[in-house]
């Protein structure tokens, strides 16, 4: 499975942020082109997966808001 690490322009914001879990947090993200995906789990800087999703459709320079949402769901039997 891909993941995207992101730039410390992000990491900056997202560390004054909580956590959802441990070393986590699960965010909505917004792309430039106003595409929304719900659910995307961030781990240690990493975008590592996105709910219902096998691949993550984008990459970091088309990222226009990350929104911590908490919105659990246990990924890790997806």
């Amino acid at each position: 499975m891909e993941t995207i690490a992101l730039s410390d322009k992000w990491i900056a914001m997202l560390l004054a942020k909580p956590e959802t879990g441990m070393g986590y947090q699960v965010v909505s993200i917004k792309l430039k082109d106003g595409r929304e995906f719900k659910q995307v789990v961030i781990d240690s800087g990493y975008i590592t997966r996105i709910r219902s999703l096998k691949n993550i459709p984008f990459d970091e320079s088309e990222i226009d808001e990350i929104i911590v949402t908490h919105d659990k769901w246990d990924w890790q039997k997806e």
